[in-house]
């Protein structure tokens, strides 16, 4: 929520600068996301004089002024705006001025051949608004500044406040409520509603102290007769309560320049005054109104429920489709309103309006969250709504929006009617004020507790405990921790002390559950290896899910689109990391991260990697942007294999398979699994059309490691198996076999290594050869042994034994030994 420093102050009467005003703010629990004072980008504009305007000689559009900007001497200026002559007082930029509207920094230019020094500014040119038909052409007043920077002497120097609430604040959807937290806090004074908009329809300002928070109702407006149309409520579930009233023969203008300085500082765009004022009222005092012109409407207008099918245009020019759990505001001809969150376009106020109805509701805020959701529509009437507006302010509402009415418009105001009951009940807790110790670790005077909750307008009774009642505004209150929170935050979170917590006798030393143990070995091995660590989302959008496997997890209220399914892969979320980082520049990209995947009704922890870009910077002896320093399948595979080493793995039972799934590109990828259908993990090169869905530049390696996949280890003690070195030397062995060019070698490799389990104890592939010598469809694979005595040094016989048990295990799997 945005407001300026000054307009909080219409309601806090502070002689604190800025930097306190945002430190407290934190400090209470109302993060400050921003500060930003528009002034500083027109701190160079200046008030200026048209001292003559006189038509230009070369062109009839244009006209040649002679400007007074607080020197002594004209400057000329090309001007084309049809508003510009002789007298007026309007703003200037001199060369060397940057113009934010249109980004130019200008410079001396001739137009038409006539030497122009700078430029007279339309608003739209300051980026104030839209307008551009003509310079911004100031009051009688501003003559007398001439010279002095504009933004200073228009306020645009009032620096906008951007805080972030939480969604149990919502009496803080205002300047008021915000004001009212800081003058509890101590740090100032909350001036009187009724002083802070009296007279009516003045200005905001000029309050008296509130010491204790509690609202004091303004004065109500006297109606004369009743109002020209019925109002009443056919769904009090949904609009418990509906106050408005009639003001008939407005004229409705444009808002006076301190209502829409404060709505364009906080990015409202001032439409006319009537719209204006709802605005001013639901930003100020978080009660959101709405204005319907009279004659667009018949003889009623009630709250109801939609009917299946109806359809409304907004105001945001979109048709919307109703159904029946929604509540709307209708006549007798149809829905003119989206309750309590947006108005419709056929009945809202023009420019020619003559008699408005004025609306002040109560809407159910859970009936409108689900309704927004349904509808995809957010608004700012739906964010103080669906968090729960004050029940017990429709009357001054409706009040305070006629008094501006009447002010700025004109009329005549009917009488107010009321239809239904708002829901006023509130809420008395139990409060003993030794629990801000106990539970918040912070002792606090009873006393102080009081004072702090009655600052809120909470009323206290009782000597201890408390019987505390929540004000109408404080919906978020349940219990007695809500109250801890209260007086916590007002004494400020940095008074707790930082308190390690016992350990309990009895209590056992931290533990983790041996998949914990799993991740975090993983997370070390794989930073160890040169992978930098991704935390991605676990929502993606659908049709990135549907890359892996069609979608389980599928959000009934995402985020956004494009955060609608809960991930299938870890491939995407990384994939999008990585491509960020290549935009940025980076050559060479080695990313993993350990998360969910979410498959059917299971959760399923996962290692997913991604390697992209140069192996490694270029080099005289090799390497550089060329296919001997990319990434292939083989990288992915040693990264993988590696790391399900590190996480316990049967690495050297692992079978390799071929078909990886839809990711990845055929023959360029495989799974290896323990047995055909317990698959640890599968790696490869990415398919183009997976490439082209995640707008990723190829060749791109990946990979998963399925983590619940890999057998936990029998044995759970904490003590590693003592070193025991062989004592007699080892005996390596080479083979060549014959295979058929399609029989995976590894097939072979796992067929040698269990020919002997007891003395083969390693065999690795050292050479494949194809071509002569080798007939036709068969490959030549080299296997390298490693045969290890035990008890005594092997004989001849014994090596003979060995070998040929490797050689007629191969022949099991078609390996033929060369001769």
């Amino acid at each position: 929520m945005k407001f300026t420093l000054d307009w909080l102050k219409e309601h806090l009467d502070t002689d604190a600068d800025l930097d306190t005003v945002l430190e407290t703010l934190t400090a209470i629990g109302l993060e400050v996301e921003g500060v930003e004072t528009p002034g500083e980008t027109l701190a160079d504009f200046r008030i200026a004089r048209v001292v003559s305007a006189g038509k230009h000689p070369n062109a009839d559009k244009l006209q040649l002024l002679q400007v007074d900007t607080g020197d002594g001497i004209p400057v000329q200026v090309v001007c084309g705006a049809p508003n510009a002559r002789e007298g007026m007082v309007g703003v200037f930029a001199a060369p060397g001025t940057y113009v934010p509207g249109i980004d130019v920094t200008l410079k001396p230019a001739k137009i038409r051949d006539i030497e122009s020094f700078g430029m007279m500014c339309s608003e739209r040119e300051l980026e104030m608004s839209d307008a551009h038909e003509g310079v911004i052409d100031l009051d009688a007043e501003a003559a007398e500044h001439v010279g002095e920077s504009y933004a200073q002497w228009a306020g645009l120097d009032d620096p906008v406040i951007d805080i972030a609430i939480t969604p149990n604040r919502q009496d803080c959807m205002g300047v008021r409520g915000v004001a009212r937290d800081l003058a509890a806090a101590g740090l100032g004074r909350l001036k009187p509603l009724a002083e802070a908009y009296a007279p009516a329809g003045a200005e905001p300002g000029s309050g008296h102290n509130n010491p204790t928070g509690q609202r004091e109702a303004v004065k109500p407006i006297a109606g004369k007769g009743a109002p020209s149309i019925e109002i009443r409520t056919d769904d009090p579930d949904g609009c418990p309560a509906f106050f408005g009233r009639t003001v008939s023969d407005v004229s409705n203008g444009t808002s006076p320049d301190w209502m829409q300085k404060r709505l364009r500082a906080i990015g409202q765009k001032p439409i006319s005054a009537l719209v204006d004022i709802t605005n001013f009222v639901m930003i100020d005092l978080g009660r959101p109104l709405h204005v319907y012109d009279r004659a667009k409407l018949g003889d009623a207008i009630f709250a109801r429920r939609a009917e299946n099918g109806e359809k409304v245009v907004a105001l945001n020019g979109k048709e919307y489709t109703l159904d029946d759990s929604m509540t709307v505001i209708a006549d007798e001809q149809g829905v003119h309103d989206i309750g309590g969150i947006m108005g419709g376009e056929h009945s809202g106020v023009q420019d020619d309006t003559t008699d408005i109805v004025i609306e002040c509701a109560y809407f159910d805020p859970p009936r409108i969250s689900r309704t927004g959701q349904k509808l995809g529509l957010m608004s700012d009437a739906r964010a103080r709504f669906e968090r729960g507006v004050d029940p017990a302010f429709l009357d001054d509402g409706l009040t305070i929006a006629t008094q501006l009415v009447l002010a700025l418009c004109g009329g005549t105001p009917s009488e107010v009617v009321r239809a239904g009951e708002p829901p006023l009940d509130t809420k008395t807790v139990s409060y003993d004020p030794q629990l801000a110790e106990t539970l918040g670790g912070l002792a606090i005077p009873n006393a102080k507790q009081r004072a702090s909750l009655e600052a809120l307008g909470f009323a206290v009774a009782g000597d201890g405990p408390f019987e505390v009642t929540a004000p109408t505004w404080r919906r978020d209150v349940d219990g007695a921790p809500d109250l801890v929170e209260e007086v916590l935050r007002l004494e400020s979170y940095d008074a707790i002390p930082s308190t390690p917590l016992p350990r309990a006798e009895g209590v056992a030393t931290p533990t983790a559950s041996p998949e914990q143990k799993r991740e975090r070995t993983v997370r070390r091995a794989a930073a160890a290896r040169g992978l930098n660590e991704a935390v991605t989302w676990s929502f993606i959008p659908e049709a990135e899910a549907a890359l892996s496997g069609n979608a389980s997890w599928i959000l009934a209220n995402p985020i956004s689109e494009d955060m609608k399914v809960m991930r299938t892969s870890m491939i995407p979320g990384l994939a999008a990391a990585a491509k960020r980082n290549a935009d940025r520049g980076a050559s060479s990209i080695r990313l993993f991260e350990i998360g969910r995947r979410y498959l059917e009704e299971e959760e399923r922890p996962t290692l997913g990697l991604i390697l992209a870009g140069a192996k490694g910077a270029r080099h005289w002896q090799g390497g550089g942007p060329n296919d001997s320093n990319a990434f292939d399948a083989y990288d992915a595979k040693a990264e993988i294999v590696a790391l399900l080493e590190a996480a316990g793995a049967p690495t050297a039972n692992l079978q390799l398979f071929g078909d990886a799934s839809g990711l990845y590109h055929p023959g360029r990828s495989a799974r290896l699994c323990l047995g055909p259908k317990n698959v640890l993990a599968e790696f490869g090169e990415l398919h183009p059309n997976t490439l082209t869905a995640l707008d990723l530049d190829g060749p791109v390696m990946a990979g998963e490691i399925y983590l619940d996949a890999i057998p936990m280890p029998r044995s759970s003690g904490h003590m590693r198996k003592a070193y025991t070195p062989p004592a007699l030397q080892a005996v390596t062995r080479d083979f060549a076999f014959l295979l058929d060019a399609d029989t995976p070698a590894g097939d072979l490799l796992r067929a040698v290594k269990g020919a002997d389990k007891q003395h083969l104890v390693d065999a690795r592939i050292f050479d494949v050869f194809t071509g002569k010598g080798v007939g036709e469809g068969k490959k030549s694979v080299a296997i390298e042994v490693t045969l290890q005595p035990a008890e005594k040094s092997f004989t001849e016989e014994d090596l003979k034994a060995i070998s040929d048990s490797a050689v007629k295990a191969a022949g099991k799997v078609g390996g033929e030994l060369r001769g």
